[in-house]
């Protein structure tokens, strides 16, 4: 990377907030469109190896639906093959072996784990052949992507493997840890604005003015068609499989494009999608018979982070329609829980776009499935620690095996003793305790005493409440 292609980044770095209020303004009305690989002037006309133009970054707007049909042959199992074949040496064959969850499942399961990428997601996949689609030309001057999630990252390890100069842009409140992941991965990274929208409109400028391609994640076909490799290789390795289950977070071009593969191989494979209950774009699409534009909600930006800021492609939408058979949606509690399912048994962490297809069978939300044989893509694992101490806490509150309860014991010699004895003979591990004096003049001679403890199962903590009750009628078990 030679110092005059830097030069237009270094002022650009770590601006302050009246900066970016000022030039905001006027690089947003600037902001170019996108355009294919091999050209700065988009073209009308799609070919199955394209890359479709986008529109011009705009503030947000209501939703809105886009009627037109894909070309025909959109995307073709020959693509997905030419695709397996380009990043073979890039990306490793993932495994999909037998779960230690069948038996509590009841059915068959087997885990497609592409949560272990090099950078933790299956957008890997469509990330490497993105790059390695693209003209030498335009692999030497670079490429820009903009905000913090799971297809940057894999286009920065792939674009430093294959020396290709990648810019990031970031808003400015990103945290230091994904900070120095971009960095570790050769990519320069350049904060700016206060927001995913102010970063991705800063991009677009800079591509424009330095030539550069933007890459974003959207429904071209050169993406998908990578991200249908997973479809052939649970194929592969999975003989007489009855279902797959596959996450339908973001644009759905995982679900979309391994159902074209699956369902070309084998018909007669349900292919099954799941999204957060919180942002249902394919059911909601489905449902209005046209793609969703631009479906937000306020939750937690770093619980959702893939899955917010999308819209439903057009022809992401019509691959769904003809070759998905199912779509569920699943709460977060559940999507939280299945997280620690699969953190017990196979050992791993899921980020929540990567365990919606664990919640679902967990939630037992596909009962026709019992007894059959399933494979579910676990696609990413991109989370932040502090964030995975805190979704494991709620896990267990949510899974009845983290309580807090509140008992008034006599202000006597011995009475805490004999609570904590009774808790040590019911194998009850103690996690806090709190001792308060009972200000009610009514019962001057008692105390209030809080416990938070953990239990092995459900059971284990009816059995508690049981014992409690009839020792404590004061009882009384706090809000979860």
């Amino acid at each position: 990377m030679s110092p005059e292609r830097l030069k237009d980044f270094g002022a650009e770095e770590y601006l302050d907030h009246s900066i970016i209020t000022a030039v905001e303004t006027t690089e947003t009305k600037e902001a170019p469109e996108r355009h294919q690989c091999g050209s700065k002037t988009p073209e009308t006309k799609r070919t199955p190896n394209s890359i479709k133009p986008k529109k011009k970054c705009a503030s947000d707007s209501p939703c809105s639906s886009i009627t037109t049909t894909p070309p025909p042959e959109y995307l073709t199992l020959e693509n997905i093959n030419m695709a397996a074949f380009q990043i073979q040496s890039g990306i490793p064959k993932t495994p999909c072996t037998y779960s230690r969850m069948s038996k509590q499942c009841g059915m068959e399961l087997f885990m497609k784990k592409e949560h272990l990428n090099y950078t933790g997601s299956v957008k890997e996949r469509g990330a490497l052949h993105l790059l390695l689609s693209m003209t030498s030309e335009q692999q030497k001057k670079g490429v820009i992507v903009a905000t913090d999630c799971n297809f940057s990252l894999a286009i920065a390890h792939h674009a430093s493997e294959l020396r290709i100069p990648a810019f990031v842009i970031m808003p400015a409140n990103s945290s230091q840890s994904r900070l120095r992941m971009y960095r570790e991965y050769s990519a320069m990274v350049i904060s700016y604005g206060g927001t995913a929208h102010e970063s991705k409109c800063h991009a677009h400028y800079l591509a424009k003015e330095n030539g550069y391609l933007c890459l974003e994640e959207d429904d071209c076909a050169v993406y998908l068609a990578g991200l249908g490799t997973v479809g052939m290789e649970i194929y592969e390795q999975v003989p007489r499989l009855d279902a797959v289950i596959i996450p339908a977070g973001g644009i759905c071009g995982l679900l979309t494009s391994a159902a074209v593969a699956i369902k070309h191989l084998n018909p007669n494979i349900a292919v099954i999608g799941v999204e957060p209950e919180e942002f249902p774009l394919l059911f909601q699409s489905l449902k209005t018979d046209s793609p969703v534009q631009n479906l937000h909600g306020n939750h937690n930006k770093k619980l959702y982070r893939d899955l917010v800021h999308h819209s439903m492609g057009t022809d992401t939408f019509h691959l769904a329609k003809k070759f998905v058979n199912k779509v569920v949606s699943v709460r977060e509690d559940d999507a939280l829980v299945a997280m620690l399912r699969f953190q017990e048994c196979e050992r791993s962490i899921l980020d929540l776009e990567g365990a919606l297809g664990v919640a679902a069978v967990t939630a037992d939300l596909l009962p026709e499935l019992k007894g059959k044989r399933v494979a579910i893509v676990t696609s990413s694992s991109n989370m932040e620690l502090d964030l995975v101490r805190h979704c494991v806490d709620r896990a267990l509150i949510l899974d009845n095996r983290v309580s807090r309860f509140a008992v008034h014991v006599t202000d006597w010699p011995g009475e805490m003793a004999k609570l904590l004895d009774m808790l040590a003979r019911e194998d009850i591990r103690l996690l806090d305790i709190c001792h308060r004096r009972y200000n009610d003049r009514a019962d001057l001679a008692k105390t209030k005493v809080e416990c938070v403890i953990e239990t092995r199962d459900k059971t284990q903590t009816s059995q508690l409440k049981r014992t409690l009750a009839e020792r404590y009628p004061t009882l009384s078990w706090l809000d979860r």
